[in-house]
């Protein structure tokens, strides 16, 4: 099966659906990775320096599961950026997905929201959609569990691969949801 992961920032799948695609790529599934915007406005020194840096980063912490396409959309105002509906329906449409998964249209972020439409759009009825947690769960009902306990450690280093945004406090938040998602499955 093509998995199609597509994250808002540089970080965004790593903390929100890493573990995921790491179980599918475990049984056979062929993923591919798309990052919409480059994530220069995540930080104390915003600009060119910070998103180069940044995609460093994910392609370091995303490489055991794919080499991700960057996008390289505009950092805190996709809804508002030009050309952007068609960046992400191009990259959806080469990648041909079986499944795609990205955020939820509910989530806390506007360029979540927004990416979350926009994919969405494009994708249309073709293929299903997967909405990942919110962070911390806020405003999120999961329909579905997957086991990631074998894929958590990489789920972490994956997330502490991103230096420039103080990541301890996002695998922390990523350790508790995990723990709570757990034990509403019992396990």
């Amino acid at each position: 099966m093509k998995i199609v992961g597509i994250g808002a920032h540089p970080d965004d799948v790593e903390i929100f659906f890493y573990g995921f695609l790491a179980a599918c790529k475990a049984r056979g599934d062929d993923i591919s990775i798309g990052v919409a915007t480059d994530g220069a406005a995540g930080g104390d020194n915003p600009g060119p320096k910070l998103a180069a840096t940044r995609a460093e980063e994910t392609i370091g912490a995303l490489a055991d599961l794919a080499s991700p396409t960057l996008l390289g959309l505009p950092d805190g105002g996709l809804v508002d950026a030009a050309g952007a509906r068609e960046v992400i329906a191009a990259f959806l449409e080469d990648c041909k997905p079986d499944l795609v998964v990205t955020h939820a249209p509910d989530d806390y972020h506007p360029d979540h929201r927004a990416l979350s439409h926009y994919v969405t759009d494009a994708v249309g009825f073709t293929c299903p959609i997967l909405f990942a947690e919110t962070l911390m769960g806020v405003g999120f009902t999961p329909e579905f569990y997957v086991d990631i306990t074998p894929f958590f450690a990489a789920k972490q280093a994956a997330i502490m691969a991103h230096d420039s945004q103080e990541p301890e406090r996002f695998a922390a938040a990523s350790a508790l949801m995990n723990r709570y998602r757990a034990a509403q499955c019992n396990a």
